[in-house]
């Protein structure tokens, strides 16, 4: 890695690990508003396919990896990486169709939660993730009363492989983040997950290509929700656990309620209030472990 883009890493390692998920939260749910209108002209599916695609078109531009050097070994870990990060995506897009969206926060985050119960450490880690976990529920509104119907089966499936995605998804991601440089791997891995999801883009190219609105809807969802959240994710994850990585997830939805406090006016109730404050303290009590040697909490050398 040149010497600006060390520079530049390294102060971006000096921003806690919280504030990033704060910045990675706001960006991703203003690229959300823009998704939800583009969900009336073409299948959530498609939509996914053109985030990830733009997403990799953008990353490849700016990080030119075919100019570095690549093992075998390297090539195949991005790749993995990126498919399961667009799989990820076009699950989620698919459940939320069929799904109330707080059902589907609710039960994606059975991967984070698998992934801090199985690689954390200690009492701090398991607390933590559990305290995160109830807080996630009580900020996503679950609604349990939902018809099981076909529609709702065909959202399960998809929300649970959401679900084993988003798990697979931290511990590649962590792995190709602290290999070499994860963005660059970020790059090379959502391209190969656009072109391996390359069919649901059939039947939606010209409704894109030939309106200049929903193309531009298109990038803003793909810059917002994926290249800078994911990019800002690479530089969390080369710094910490996996364990503690997926309880700062739980954040995300903490964003969510304050974004919609202060621009929507929509007041949090004493259940979601509650539901911040659990993920707060678990963030918190997660961050007092000092990591293990092969467990890095400070930035790598570049």
């Amino acid at each position: 890695m040149g010497a600006t883009g060390g520079t530049t890493r390294g102060a971006a390692d000096r921003v806690p690990a919280p504030a990033v998920f704060l910045a990675s939260g706001l960006t991703q749910y203003v690229g959300a508003a823009l998704a939800v209108g583009l969900f009336t002209v073409l299948p959530a599916a498609s939509v996914a396919w053109w985030r990830i695609a733009v997403s990799a078109l953008v990353l490849l531009a700016w990080r030119r990896p075919w100019r570095q050097s690549w093992t075998r070994a390297d090539l195949l870990g991005a790749a993995a990486f990126g498919v399961v990060l667009a799989t990820m995506n076009v699950s989620f897009y698919i459940a939320i169709e069929h799904l109330p969206l707080g059902t589907a926060v609710a039960i994606e985050f059975l991967g984070p939660v698998a992934v801090a119960g199985i690689t954390g450490r200690g009492w701090r880690d398991r607390a933590g993730i559990a305290l995160a976990a109830g807080g996630v529920v009580l900020l996503a509104g679950v609604q349990l009363d939902h018809a099981f119907t076909r529609d709702t089966l065909i959202g399960l499936v998809a929300i649970l492989g959401s679900a084993v995605s988003w798990a697979g998804y931290i511990l590649l991601g962590r792995r190709v983040a602290v290999r070499r440089d994860g963005i660059s791997s970020l790059a090379v891995g959502m391209a190969a997950g656009a072109l391996v999801w390359v069919p649901l883009a059939v039947g939606s190219f010209l409704p894109v290509v030939t309106d200049l609105g929903r193309a531009a809807a298109i990038v803003g969802v793909a810059v917002l929700s994926s290249v800078i959240p994911y990019v800002l994710e690479q530089l969390v994850l080369r710094r910490v656990t996996a364990a503690r990585f997926a309880i700062l997830l739980a954040m995300l939805p903490v964003t969510a309620a304050l974004i919609g406090a202060v621009l929507l006016g929509q007041i949090p109730t004493v259940l979601e209030l509650a539901g911040m404050a659990l993920v707060c303290v678990a963030i918190v009590l997660s961050g007092q472990r000092p990591a293990g040697p092969d467990e890095p909490e400070n930035p790598l050398p570049a």
